[in-house]
């Protein structure tokens, strides 16, 4: 589980695998910029956490130079050209896993490259070959199985045992146990060629090829024209003002609204709590009331009927909060999302701040591996609908519903915090728990991490909707929750379904907190520098 849950500094990386909190501190040491760590994090942990995320995923990004608004990069792939509904009328909704769940392209290698970049605007970058060589090294030699992969392996076994090239993260056809050493090299090989010809190859030259070659024997869509006409793009993030400072997320199609919603309507609510539980009760009718909207509004940006950022007025906040109440839970469920994805932040030594989530959605994506690059395909399209109509219709080149979120916050003492998690339905709320504690409560960064959570709804193939409590929080919580009316259910203590959670906070003083999250199998580091 995760080591060093806090530590001060003038630099500091934190992430769920220590393997790319080390990679990414070891480019912060070298005096490179938090982009560049973040994109040695991002190549590293695809392959010691491949089950979580990898190149054949999304990336979303805010990034943040002091003093000035912070930057979004949009870096989630579009359904393919030749996804259409006519496609899918053998299916009543779309695969989840194989080909046919492998319908959107991958974003996240040009979102590297466009924050790279900006990188570049600040200092000369670093050469990609010293960015993604811990990277290459774990492909090439291995990691060490960890407990999570072993559990999502067994998971998915039956789904994914047959998937085209899934073979490539099983052992003689079956489970790695823990401890085993894990192997990728056609993806140490694929992370060769990126780090010698460039990153735009995996849009425009060999690795392009075969991806779309292995991908349409897979029976995916995807063709090599929409790797040619894939752009990541630099995007204005949503944000709210609240007596705090100010809070930021990304628009559509991510559920950043929601995340930003839930902690807007508490700041009007946190002093009306007395106890842990009161907070925690609010912070639950503030998410159901975030859900909502979320799920009336978000979807492709083309397709929006409203104005997010109208969500965050102060009249829309006041009509949510005559739904919310201190002694009475409401109704639920809605409808969930799901998802699984990893979050890392990072600072460097001038100040300059990540927070950067990067997925496959689903563990191990669609299963689909292109066996001429080791690279693991998301199962993103599967989050839209084949309903004529729906919100979420299928469509060639647009981009379906996104539970990824990266958050950012200028507060009013100076203090800027890059925070996230991973977890599908759990982001927005685990989000809003460690802020909460962390901001309105005064918990230590780590405290504000590791105490016990909660989660409304559904999330890593859970079938339930209602509310799971950690057993260390149920033990004051559970009876005072049960009475306003949640329906809850005991989960065991620092449990994984809670989500892989992180902070960076960089202090007006110029010291760095990292904190990570014990659930995890990561690692926090900040180190002061001269």
């Amino acid at each position: 589980m995760s080591e060093n849950s806090i530590n001060k500094g003038g630099i500091g990386f934190t992430a769920p695998h220590f393997k790319a909190t080390e990679a990414g501190q070891k480019v912060l040491e070298q005096g490179g910029t938090a982009i560049e760590a973040m994109v040695a994090a991002a190549a590293a942990i695809a392959v010691v956490y491949p089950h979580m995320n990898g190149l054949g995923g999304d990336g979303f990004w805010l990034i943040s130079e002091r003093g000035k608004a912070p930057i979004g990069i949009d870096a989630s792939g579009k359904a393919a050209q030749n996804a259409t509904l006519d496609v899918y009328k053998e299916f009543d909704s779309i695969p989840a896993r194989g080909g046919k769940a492998a319908l959107t392209m991958a974003g996240a290698v040009a979102g590297w490259k466009e924050a790279l970049s900006i990188s570049e605007s600040w200092q000369a970058n670093l050469p990609l070959s010293t960015l993604l060589n811990d990277a290459i090294q774990f492909a090439e030699q291995g990691s060490a199985v960890t407990q999570t992969y072993v559990d999502a392996s067994n998971k998915v076994f039956d789904d994914l045992a047959d998937v085209h090239g899934f073979s490539t993260f099983l052992k003689d056809g079956g489970v790695y146990e823990k401890g085993d050493n894990l192997t990728l090299p056609a993806l140490g090989k694929t992370l060769r060629r990126l780090a010698e010809k460039g990153l735009d190859d995996f849009y425009h030259g060999e690795i392009a090829e075969e991806l779309a070659k292995d991908l349409e024997t897979a029976g995916s869509p995807i063709r090599l024209e929409d790797f040619h006409s894939y752009e990541a793009k630099q995007v204005k993030p949503l944000q709210v003002t609240t007596s705090a400072g100010t809070l930021y997320n990304l628009s559509a199609p991510t559920q950043g609204i929601a995340s930003l919603l839930i902690l807007a309507l508490y700041d009007r609510l946190h002093t009306q709590g007395k106890t842990p539980t009161d907070m925690a009760h609010l912070l639950i009718e503030s998410t159901k009331q975030a859900f909502i909207a979320r799920n009336q509004y978000v979807t492709d940006e083309s397709r929006l009927t409203a104005d997010l950022e109208a969500l965050l007025a102060d009249e829309s906040l006041e009509e949510m909060l005559k739904s919310i109440s201190l002694d009475k839970a409401q109704t639920w469920p809605h409808v969930e999302k799901h998802g699984d994805t990893i979050w890392m932040g990072a600072c460097d030594s001038e100040g300059r701040m990540v927070s950067y989530i990067q997925s496959l959605f689903w563990e191990f994506g669609s299963g689909v591996v292109s066996p001429s690059t080791g690279i693991v395909w998301n199962n993103r399209g599967s989050s839209f609908s084949l309903e004529k109509g729906s919100l979420q219709e299928l469509g060639p080149n647009l981009k379906p519903f996104h539970t990824l979120n990266p958050a950012f916050a200028e507060l009013n003492d100076g203090r800027r915090m890059s925070y996230g998690t991973m977890g599908g339905e759990g982001q927005p709320q685990t989000q809003a728990a460690l802020f909460s504690r962390y901001v309105y409560h005064g918990f230590p960064l780590d405290k504000a991490i590791s105490e016990g959570r909660w989660l409304l709804g559904r999330t890593w193939g859970d079938e339930s909707h209602n509310l799971k409590i950690e057993q260390d929080f149920a033990n004051e919580a559970a009876d005072s929750l049960r009475a306003r009316g949640h329906d809850l259910v005991i989960v065991d203590s620092c449990n994984e379904l809670m989500g892989h959670a992180g902070a960076v906070v960089r202090l007006e003083s110029g010291d760095t907190l990292a904190a990570t999250d014990p659930r995890s199998d990561g690692l926090a580091l900040s180190k002061k520098i001269n």
